[in-house]
């Protein structure tokens, strides 16, 4: 499998480094919006840098491109890639604009196209996954999730215009993992502020935030975040409480499954899983087989619009139906 890459940041580095491990699959091409940085890329991760992505569609002969752009810079190129009839991964927030992101759904529809939500290939998750399609879980009626940091990140990620604000582009991955457990909710309540950085230059998205998201049966999540915390780490969590079982995750790999129904007991998950990896391995099979991937450009579209919800509902500070 032949893969380019467009955008050349730091979340380009890591499916370059996830590329490496996967039988089958090479690294052949990159672009930016810089040719010199696609250029250093090229050389750090391997594979030709290219000026504009047409030469790369046109010369590379790809089978499949990532596309990890900042989501307020797509201009149409997921449309392009899909027209030359070359396979897409699409990092999240596929973009900022429900109506760009249905296009990007809809242009794919005959290429395998997947979206960068990595999560759900880590093994503690699989392993939810798999009980819950056992019937073994039942129902999950309440998901709490958080997600934070203290960190200045990129300057596009500063830019609310650009990244969407942390709600939008970093709590995406757990609420992805909510709507992946409960389905879609049918309404938000949320509430967000620029509490710490509202002096730094050009950091206009929230640092800290909270959204509940209900459903006409009962069933509830909450999820929260901030980038307020402890320097340098990293805390995210989420929590699923269901029928018969509650899970409690430390991270996609690490986890503590207990089952509540008749005798109590308790498994402990520690995975190694590199989701990046797997999530490139599925794209390889799902390629070489023609099938669905695991984790479908439209999960993009359905979870964007519950981050995007949640935005409005924070903005307007009233309740949204999803």
């Amino acid at each position: 499998m032949r893969i380019g890459i467009l955008g050349t940041g730091g979340i380009a580095a890591r499916h370059a480094a996830a590329i490496a491990e996967v039988d089958g699959a090479e690294l052949v091409a990159a672009t930016s919006r810089s040719f010199e940085t696609a250029q250093a890329f090229s050389a750090r991760h391997g594979g030709t840098a290219y000026e504009q992505l047409d030469w790369m569609l046109g010369e590379a002969d790809l089978d499949l491109v990532i596309v990890a752009l900042p989501p307020g810079a797509h201009d149409g190129e997921v449309e392009k890639i899909a027209a030359a009839g070359v396979n897409l991964l699409v990092e999240k927030p596929i973009s900022l604009d429900i109506g760009r992101a249905r296009a990007m759904v809809d242009a794919s529809q005959k290429v395998v196209a997947a979206c960068g939500f990595m999560y759900r290939f880590g093994g503690a998750v699989e392993r939810w996954d798999a009980l819950a399609a056992a019937g073994k879980t039942g129902r999950t009626g309440h998901f709490s999730g958080s997600f934070h940091c203290n960190a200045l990140h990129a300057p596009w990620w500063r830019d609310r215009d650009m990244s969407g604000g942390q709600m939008v582009e970093q709590l995406i991955h757990i609420v992805d993992i909510q709507r992946s457990s409960m389905g879609m909710p049918t309404s938000v309540v949320a509430r967000a502020a620029n509490f710490h950085h509202v002096d730094t230059p050009g950091y206009s998205g929230e640092d800290m935030s909270a959204m509940i998201f209900g459903y006409d049966d009962g069933r509830i999540a909450v999820l929260h975040a901030s980038n307020v915390a402890v320097p340098g780490r990293w805390m995210k969590g989420w929590q699923l409480v269901a029928e018969n079982a509650t899970g409690i995750f430390a991270d996609w790999n690490s986890a503590e499954i207990v089952r509540t129904e008749g005798d109590i007991s308790s498994e402990k998950v520690a995975a190694t899983t590199n989701p990046f990896a797997a999530q490139i391995a599925d794209l390889r099979d799902a390629i070489a087989n023609r099938r669905s991937p695991r984790v479908p450009l439209s999960d993009g579209l359905a979870t964007l619009q519950m981050v995007l919800a949640a935005r409005r509902s924070a903005d307007e500070k009233r309740e949204v139906a999803l």
